[in-house]
């Protein structure tokens, strides 16, 4: 018997009963989520409440102890994790640099890119175009963080996951990667953002899921 189809307009994701255990600690309990396709969704509550854990599961860096996580309606059992993760991007609050230039980051990503297309992922994210021949190790916090959205985009992901991407920058570099992120949602690309600073929320979040002690709170 085939397996059912998908329904034609599934969430972006959807979590059942999940629940995440490391050495013995209950990290989540019970998480029962509905993510939609579109705009902004910002995870927010304290440190240590499971809110990167539940981002790290969403890219299956994590698999879930109970539980299942569905990706527009197929169960992400049933993807292949590095499918997955070029459909399913994630931006880290400290930016990985690799050696070399700007454009061998982007090589990372996407081994074919060619300097024009280098360029126009840069212009995509407010860089200067002419910094794809510079070392990466040379670029700013706020020019680092940019470039990390840009190598994530280089694989035409579905969504961007971010997790407190803006924690490490001063204001003016986090305010543009604030303005980056809004620009991505208008264009149709859903993130889900990890944070703790309730301003960010207010400015950002088109729908906000709060996190205590490993639980769903109101």
């Amino acid at each position: 018997m085939p397996a059912p189809e998908p329904p034609a307009h599934p969430d972006l994701f959807t979590l059942h009963g999940v629940g995440l255990t490391i050495d013995g600690t209950r990290i989540l309990d019970g998480i029962d989520l509905r993510i939609p396709d579109e705009g902004i969704t910002v995870i927010v509550g304290p440190s240590g409440s499971g809110k990167s854990s539940l981002l790290r599961l969403l890219d299956r860096l994590e698999v879930p102890t109970e539980g299942r996580i569905l990706f527009r309606g197929v169960d992400l059992d049933d993807i292949d994790p590095p499918h997955l993760r070029r459909r399913v991007a994630l931006v880290f609050q400290r930016p990985p640099l690799f050696e070399g230039t700007v454009l061998d980051n982007f090589r990372v990503a996407r081994p074919s890119i060619d300097t024009a297309g280098a360029q126009a992922l840069c212009a995509r994210v407010g860089l200067e175009p002419g910094l794809c021949e510079r070392r990466a190790q040379d670029l700013s916090g706020g020019e680092a963080q940019r470039l990390c959205f840009a190598r994530a985009l280089a694989t035409d992901p579905s969504v961007v996951l971010a997790d407190e991407p803006t924690a490490a920058l001063d204001p003016d570099a986090a305010a543009g990667i604030e303005g980056l992120a809004r620009a991505l949602a208008d264009e149709g690309i859903p993130l889900v953002w990890v944070t703790h600073d309730p301003g960010q929320v207010d400015r950002l979040a088109d729908r906000v899921v709060h996190l205590a002690g490993g639980r769903l709170v109101p």
